[in-house]
């Protein structure tokens, strides 16, 4: 079964600069904007919570994540800083168990490119508390969307292919540190020499133990990789 659940972020501040160009499934946002859809009974947008066993009530969802919304907010607006070129979609997720407890919370979407601002919105969702699911054990998703509002490009199969070489092989000491999670998304930006501005994770498949990805980041941001020729570029690619 899926619900909406009617909450809403928007950042605010800053100039306001030119949207980004919208893609066809996806409107035109507002630059520097996180937004979850409020008040909208429509199957199109929104949070979705995802009936695994039981089910859980928007309302109660509501409750737990509206105390947090500004935090979430500042995660953004507090770290972006002067990197226009920074924006995104992270999804958030939370297990929770029949008794109410939250299992585990994750990214399990992110395209955002920033560890230091998705590990601000775990840290915020971390502390979200929730009544208990219906019929069972329980998760839902909440969509944030994070507006660039300078420019950048999209880096290519091909180009990623090229620039990347062997460089996710020094991804393998973090394993040490902490065991590695499996179906990774690293998002990078690319600057000028070819390096890396801000590199970010998700995964749908496991937790990111924050101990690998503060140790990823830092290995990922030594990367020497193409030049992009006086622009911003990002990309992203799955690792194990």
């Amino acid at each position: 079964m899926k619900y909406l659940l009617p909450i809403a972020l928007v950042a605010c501040g800053g100039s306001k600069p030119k949207p980004p160009p919208s893609r066809p499934d996806q409107p035109a946002e507002a630059p520097h904007a996180v937004r979850v859809p409020v008040e909208d009974t429509e199957p199109d947008d929104g949070v979705e919570v995802v009936a695994s066993h039981g089910h859980m009530d928007p309302a109660v969802v509501d409750a737990g994540i509206s105390p947090y919304k500004n935090d979430l907010e500042d995660c953004f607006t507090g770290q972006a800083g002067n990197r226009r070129w920074l924006g995104g979609k992270v999804t958030l997720r939370w297990d929770v168990l029949k008794n109410g407890e939250v299992k585990r919370v994750m990214i399990s979407e992110s395209d955002l490119g920033a560890w230091p601002i998705e590990k601000c919105l775990l840290e915020v969702a971390r502390k979200a508390t929730f009544g208990k699911p219906i019929g069972g054990k329980a998760d839902f998703t909440i969509p944030l969307e994070f507006a660039a509002r300078g420019p950048f490009i999209d880096w290519q199969d091909d180009q990623i292919k090229k620039a990347l070489g062997t460089q996710l092989q020094k991804l393998a000491p973090c394993a040490r540190v902490k065991g590695a999670p499996y179906g990774v998304t690293i998002t990078v930006y690319v600057g000028p020499r070819g390096i890396p501005q801000s590199v970010g994770f998700a995964s749908a498949r496991s937790v990111i133990d924050d101990a690998w990805a503060d140790c990823a980041e830092k290995a990922a941001l030594a990367w020497r990789l193409t030049d992009p020729k006086g622009i911003i570029a990002k990309l992203a690619i799955k690792y194990r």
